[in-house]
């Protein structure tokens, strides 16, 4: 019987990644000499660095994916990004500390785009991350994450640990918050696909619908965290993306959760609305170096997949 010599614990292991994971490894991903444990916030508050310091003694992991934070879309983020700033950096602060004072041998964080400067040159690559200010719309949340960054490096190269972090673009799937007020862009078109459909009601959505994203599936963003785990030894983040040719507009991503959903009314698009960043285009080229064979859901399929668990468990999910 081979031996467990990985503890890795998943914090915010109940959230749209955490889950994930949990089931790529139930899938097979997993290895025989790996315990995986997932947290959420009702194991510990990790805005608590006594919370956060006891879960870590409690489970003594080797390696951590800290994927905890205070999340929210785009209009959430307006109006509360002191909010955001101020948990997150707490969030983060006690994950790593705790981390480090426990010995774990490895931690992947999960930073966004997001945290890339407003103005910039397209694509944007890992380098690039510190070279101004963030969109106005989401500088609390964007700042606590780049500090991920700050805090690794200084772990680095004052205590030798291994700490790392993953830039996913948008990520999307089952167990995503589709809650239409304070959720993502493409759940919360999904749910209101779903209450157009049953109401007989067009279709309105925020914006102008051009904006452009790179959607990245969760499974196989679950699938990418495994190998960073395991594979990626740099200090420097990296990229997690579809690639720059499959970034689509907010207008194909209603029409294709439309196609999925069979849903048959009219697309309005309200553009009273923010539309919030543009594009924020994003290169995988040091994914592909690494990675260069990796298959991508396509993204329809995995609308279809994220819509069908959606009717599948409408009650839960729309909470």
């Amino acid at each position: 019987m081979t031996e467990v010599t990985k503890r890795i614990l998943v914090t915010g292991g109940t959230g749209l990644v955490g889950r994930a994971i949990e089931k790529v490894v139930a899938d097979g991903e997993g290895q025989p000499d790996e315990e995986w444990i997932f947290v959420s916030s009702r194991d510990a508050d990790l805005t608590s660095s006594s919370e956060t310091r006891a879960l870590f003694e409690r489970h003594k992991p080797t390696h951590v994916i800290h994927l905890a934070a205070m999340v929210g879309g785009l209009f959430k983020n307006i109006r509360s990004n002191l909010d955001f700033w101020r948990t997150n950096i707490h969030i983060n602060d006690n994950v790593l500390h705790s981390a480090h004072e426990l010995g774990v041998q490895k931690v992947v964080s999960c930073l966004s785009t997001c945290i890339f400067p407003d103005k910039t040159t397209y694509p944007i690559d890992e380098t690039m991350i510190h070279n101004g200010p963030p969109h106005s719309s989401n500088f609390g949340y964007s700042y606590a994450k780049r500090m991920i960054d700050v805090q690794n490096r200084g772990y680095s190269e004052q205590h030798g640990r291994r700490f790392t972090a993953v830039i996913p673009t948008n990520v999307f799937g089952p167990h995503d918050n589709f809650n239409i007020e304070d959720g993502h862009v493409l759940p919360g078109l999904i749910h209101k696909v779903y209450l157009a459909k049953q109401s007989g009601s067009a279709l309105t959505v925020w914006g102008t619908g051009n904006p452009r994203r790179q959607f990245i599936y969760s499974l196989d963003l679950a699938r990418l965290f495994l190998w960073v785990l395991r594979e990626y030894d740099e200090v420097e983040p990296i990229i997690l993306s579809v690639g720059e040719e499959d970034e689509v507009s907010i207008r194909e991503a209603a029409e294709a959760i439309a196609e999925a959903m069979e849903f048959r009314g009219e697309l309005v698009f309200d553009t009273t609305k923010s539309d919030g960043q543009f594009k924020k285009t994003a290169s995988n080229a040091k994914l592909r170096r690494y990675l260069p064979g990796f298959q991508f859901t396509p993204f329809r399929k995995a609308v279809k997949e994220t819509c069908a668990w959606f009717n599948a468990n409408y009650a839960n999910a729309r909470k």
